[in-house]
């Protein structure tokens, strides 16, 4: 939103708005006029003749490459005067070499001044050619960035220009409100966890873009999780008519060939929306994400949940991801240990949170903190979590687990046309901690989807079986120190002379 004051004098008035974003969605733009004054329409238009046609960083990048420029170009006169220098020198030179009449001790000492001199400028020349080659190598690294940030499609800004209608002379304030496509938010997450037995730290942050053409000054956020550019209309349902399959024939002519057609939409991030009244103060830091509360308020009593940010942010039209943060929440959480050795050698401790619906949480990319050390990135996908939500906070090498296949139980047989092969595992679990620990184990048992394969003498041992999917599931509690055997086998039967895939 922009806000602006002025007068109109009575009857019909035409003012041209600048800094106005670039692109607008035409359709989103509403005017509103204080006194009685009446908005008559309102004409966008893309203001193509500006002066800055680039954004900021191309600005600077083009600025960094003429500074460049010039230093090299002096480089290349410093380069000229040496080797005009080399020259004089080489003629003297050869000149001293000659029969000057010169006696012989003389002579040699001024050849030897003359060759030092030689040595001096060659050596100065060799440094002056090394520093032009950089130069050049950082003019050619700078174009390319501008080429790269020429290509983000940057918009100069755009004009608007409205029709007011006043009975009176009359003081008037304006809001002026528009949608922009070139604007959005990506939301991202930090998760602390001090040990395996605290609550569980979350702190909502989004990675804001704009390429709107106007830079966002000290400015009051808004950030949507609606996109309206997504549609507002609902879907209908046609009748399906099934009908039999009609290969084309090779008598039709291209023109008459049925033709597939396909379209893919390109996900779009939330919208974000700046209030542009300006204010004072500067841009958040980090340290102040604990209070970051106190100037946040969440409204999902719509469709959308939206997040209003009672602090002032500057945001250049510059299409760069700028992180700002939402809200912190500290959430209640249980721990355990989850291991699949079959895949990872390693168990992995996780953290299970509870009551995370309230928290409006969309998905994204998280950066997990456990004991104070960054760990990793995972991903939370809210779309595919249910009651409970598993974030992995990394390895822990004090939780060994080994799985071994039992040599001894191994065996081989052939019985008239078949072969019956016979495995059996341990999987040893070992908890080297000080303290007790809840475990999570997961391994499986093949599943046959042919008739000839048929699996005999399944034994999941103490673990939970699902007989469908072949999944096997302990969940241990292993005191300090302690060590548990976990075994399972099965016998698999199949014809003679065939191999049968995925088997190990």
């Amino acid at each position: 939103m922009s806000s602006a004051s002025f007068s109109l004098s009575k009857g019909e008035n035409e003012i041209l708005f600048t800094n106005v974003a670039g692109d607008v969605n035409s359709q989103s733009i509403t005017v509103n006029a204080t006194n009685g004054v009446v908005v008559e329409s309102a004409t966008f238009q893309n203001n193509y003749l500006a002066a800055e046609t680039l954004s900021p960083h191309a600005r600077e990048l083009k600025d960094s490459i003429a500074l460049v420029a010039a230093d090299s170009e002096m480089v290349h006169n410093k380069m000229m005067a040496l080797t005009a220098q080399i020259n004089v020198l080489w003629k003297n030179w050869q000149v001293s070499g000659a029969n000057t009449g010169l006696q012989v001790a003389e002579e040699s000492k001024l050849l030897d001044m003359l060759g030092a001199k030689m040595e001096g400028y060659l050596n100065q020349k060799s440094k002056e050619e090394q520093l032009m080659k950089k130069m050049a190598e950082q003019i050619a690294k700078l174009y390319n960035q501008l080429n790269e940030e020429q290509n983000r499609g940057y918009q100069p800004g755009g004009q608007l220009l409205v029709k007011f209608y006043a009975k009176e002379a009359t003081n008037t304030a304006v809001n002026i409100r528009y949608v922009v496509p070139h604007a959005g938010w990506s939301p991202t997450y930090d998760v602390w966890a001090e040990d395996a037995h605290s609550p569980i730290k979350l702190y909502y942050k989004a990675n804001i873009h704009q390429n709107s053409g106007v830079k966002w000054n000290n400015v009051r956020l808004t950030l949507s999780t609606g996109n309206p550019d997504e549609g507002v209309q609902a879907p209908t349902l046609s009748p399906w008519y099934l009908a039999f399959y009609s290969p084309a024939t090779d008598s039709w002519s291209n023109n008459n060939a049925p033709r597939a057609m396909s379209a893919a939409r390109a996900y779009e991030k939330p919208v974000v929306a700046a209030d542009a009244t300006e204010v004072s103060g500067g841009l958040l830091k980090e340290e102040q994400q604990s209070s970051i509360n106190e100037y946040v308020s969440v409204d999902n009593a719509g469709v959308n949940t939206s997040f209003d940010i009672d602090l002032p942010y500057t945001i250049p039209s510059d299409g760069q991801q700028h992180l700002i943060a939402i809200k912190k929440y500290e959430l209640p959480a249980t721990y355990r240990y989850y291991a699949v050795p079959k895949l990872d050698k390693d168990a992995f401790l996780q953290a299970n949170i509870t009551n995370w619906e309230d928290l409006n949480l969309l998905p994204g990319q998280t950066n997990i903190f456990y004991e104070g050390t960054y760990v990793g990135q995972v991903t939370v996908d809210v779309r595919n979590t249910k009651d409970t939500m598993t974030l992995s906070l990394g390895r822990d090498k004090k939780i060994v687990v080994k799985r071994e296949r039992n040599i001894k139980l191994r065996s081989v047989k052939t019985i008239g046309s078949n072969v019956r092969e016979t495995f059996a595992y341990t999987i040893t679990v070992r908890n080297t901690r000080k303290e007790s620990i809840a475990l999570i184990v997961q391994d499986q048992l093949p599943v046959s989807n042919d008739k000839d394969i048929v699996i005999e003498d399944a034994d999941a041992g103490n673990s939970e079986h699902d007989e469908i999917t072949g999944m096997m599931k302990w969940t241990l509690s292993l005191n300090a120190n302690e060590a548990k055997d976990l075994t399972f086998g099965y016998t698999i039967k199949y014809p003679k002379g065939k191999t049968v895939a995925n088997l190990r």
